[in-house]
């Protein structure tokens, strides 16, 4: 079977009996936007890294282990198997999908970097609701805005919270989770004028 993937049309010539052992998406009958032909698929969406890697696996039972990496390509790899995640969502294959968010997870802890909102949002435009990398992107932020040696707050994520309320409600929900019975403050019990509209040090006259 002739696939071809990415906006470059990345070729790849694979055994259809073995794409077809593995999930029922390669079947010439299989539905979806992708446009399939006799011997013929085009995943035009789809990285070719990440499709790279699920070759890998078919044929080698295994993919790399990004702790073998040298470190300026820890990251890189990482973001390689978030896309294969998301490809494996797509095309159901969900052995490979565990594979693949547990390398993406080392490599994020390895590395020391997490994804940024360009990398958020396509994993929610794209997965459903309970999705467990829709839980793990959600709790990565959620810790990104409340630690104070970070350098990203709330409007770090604004790309993906004006696009994704799931995102929004998903990051509130890992907040409250994360600080579990510590109670904010009541603002209601406030005193003085810090709700007020002046300036600072301005004597404020409202009674």
């Amino acid at each position: 079977m002739d696939i071809y993937v990415g906006q470059s049309k990345r070729h790849w010539c694979l055994h259809q009996d073995l794409l077809c052992y593995h999930t029922s998406f390669f079947h010439n009958q299989s539905p979806g936007k992708e446009k399939h032909k006799a011997g013929k698929v085009e995943l035009l969406e789809e990285d070719p890294r990440a499709f790279e890697l699920l070759v890998k696996w078919l044929y080698q039972g295994k993919i790399d282990d990004v702790s073998d990496m040298p470190m300026d390509k820890k990251w890189d790899y990482a973001d390689a198997c978030q896309k294969l995640y998301i490809l494996c969502d797509k095309i159901n294959m969900p052995q490979l999908k565990n594979i693949a968010i547990d390398q993406f997870r080392k490599g994020c802890h390895e590395a020391g970097l997490v994804p940024g909102p360009e990398e958020i949002k396509p994993i929610y435009d794209t997965t459903t609701p309970r999705s467990p990398i829709r839980k793990l992107i959600s709790q990565i932020a959620a810790r990104q805005i409340m630690d104070p040696d970070s350098q990203s707050d709330a409007g770090t994520y604004r790309l993906c919270f004006e696009a994704s309320a799931d995102f929004a409600i998903d990051v509130v929900n890992a907040i409250r989770q994360g600080t579990g019975t510590k109670l904010f403050h009541d603002p209601t019990e406030d005193v003085g004028c810090f709700y007020h509209e002046h300036g600072t040090g301005q004597l404020c006259r409202v009674s």
